[in-house]
């Protein structure tokens, strides 16, 4: 899609969609020596940025440009570079122009590292071209 071929920052991250339909997307990264912090472990904001791409994926299933209006997210586990992240989004509730979407990030086992909960709101925009 043109969003995903634009987004030069999941990109430089080395980001991998791995399924994108309306309502559900899959992202995977793998964490570097450089996603690290100083205690060597994965870098809390890159695991949100993970989930968060899944979350614009899954949300933007229409002409409309839709963001997020706010998310939280809570570390289950820590990792390590080498370690490969994948983040599933799922639409709970659309209604008019605000959606509620959950987000697992499990890292390469099936370990839950992290749950996040993004909110979107859809504005009048469309797709810059």
């Amino acid at each position: 899609r043109t969003m995903m071929q634009r987004d030069l920052a999941s990109a430089a991250l080395g980001m991998v969609v791995e399924r994108d339909e309306p309502g559900l997307a899959v992202v995977s990264m793998r964490v570097r020596d450089d996603m690290t912090n100083g205690f060597r472990i994965t870098h809390g904001g890159l695991v949100f940025t993970l989930a968060d791409t899944a979350f614009a994926i899954a949300c933007n299933e229409d002409d409309n440009v839709t963001v997020a209006a706010g998310a939280d997210i809570t570390f289950l586990k820590s990792t390590v570079a080498g370690q490969t992240l994948t983040a599933t989004a799922v639409r709970r509730t659309r209604s008019g122009r605000t959606g509620l979407y959950d987000v697992s990030v499990v890292d390469e086992h099936g370990d839950v590292v992290a749950e996040f909960r993004g909110r979107s709101i859809s504005t009048n925009r469309s797709p810059v071209e």
